[in-house]
């Protein structure tokens, strides 16, 4: 009989020298990306997917095996694929990807070459705000650092390919958006500032339900103070938010299991 206790991964051929440097390293940032969320509790069962895109080869993407939780996730196990979907290199002979996450991810790769990284969850609270007509309230410094935020109407589970001209057009030029009654989306340069503005809007979020459920009167900045926060927030006023911090999300991932350098 097979041996059960043998893992998906623990078959997978040796990646690193398959792919080139660039590859290897666009590899560690995208299962570091996955790791993160899952210890900071950002994940929905096997679904939901980031995707990076591989410098110096902007048609190809890498994105998790479909069936693995983001706490699985290795450099090595991540699958290339082509903006079209096509699937480049597979290292597992059984999985796939998800079809839902190819439509949504694709579209936004495909008209911002400005992104490398996009990261789509469907937490708790981010759907929450996902059903407020008010959407993304500026009730907090760090909400208003993550404006401005898009929003995109449902449209059902994201199969039909003709949507994606409709999200990208709402989008914009904006790192953030809401998918409504749907969940939260970042669009960033990199997996480490797409990393930092998903949290940013995931505690956002987290803060508004909180602050609205206590059923009290709120306060809000002045449109003055908003619009001025957000300015100082953008990423070419003063830096990049999340390449600082990067080095540290490294190490506390490392301080727990390095095994997603694998």
């Amino acid at each position: 009989m097979p041996d059960t206790n043998v893992t998906t991964s623990a078959r997978i051929d040796p990646v690193r020298a398959r792919v080139s440097d660039a590859e290897w390293q666009a590899r560690l940032d995208c299962a570091a990306t996955y790791r993160l969320l899952a210890l900071f509790g950002m994940t929905d069962l096997v679904y939901n997917h980031v995707t990076v895109r591989i410098p110096g080869e902007a048609e190809h993407l890498l994105i998790n095996p479909y069936g693995w939780m983001y706490e699985e996730i290795t450099a090595s196990s991540l699958i290339t694929i082509d903006i079209e979907g096509n699937t480049i290199f597979n290292p597992h002979p059984d999985l796939g990807i998800n079809a839902a996450g190819y439509v949504i991810h694709s579209a936004v790769h495909a008209a911002r070459p400005d992104v490398g990284c996009v990261i789509h969850t469907h937490t708790r609270a981010g759907m929450a705000v996902s059903t407020m007509k008010c959407g993304l309230l500026p009730l907090t410094q760090t909400a208003m650092r993550c404006m401005p935020v898009a929003y995109h109407d449902f449209e059902g589970p994201a199969l039909n390919l003709d949507e994606r001209a409709r999200l990208v057009k709402d989008l914009g030029s904006a790192c953030s958006m809401i998918l409504r009654n749907h969940g939260l989306l970042t669009a960033s340069p990199t997996a480490a500032e797409a990393f930092n503005q998903m949290y940013s809007l995931e505690m956002a979020c987290k803060a508004q339900v909180d602050a609205m459920a206590a059923n009290t009167e709120l306060t809000q900045p002045s449109e003055d103070v908003v619009a001025h926060s957000v300015h100082l927030y953008q990423p070419t006023t003063r830096r990049p938010f999340g390449l600082l911090e990067w080095p540290a999300m490294l190490r506390y991932l490392d301080r727990r299991d390095p095994s997603w350098r694998e």
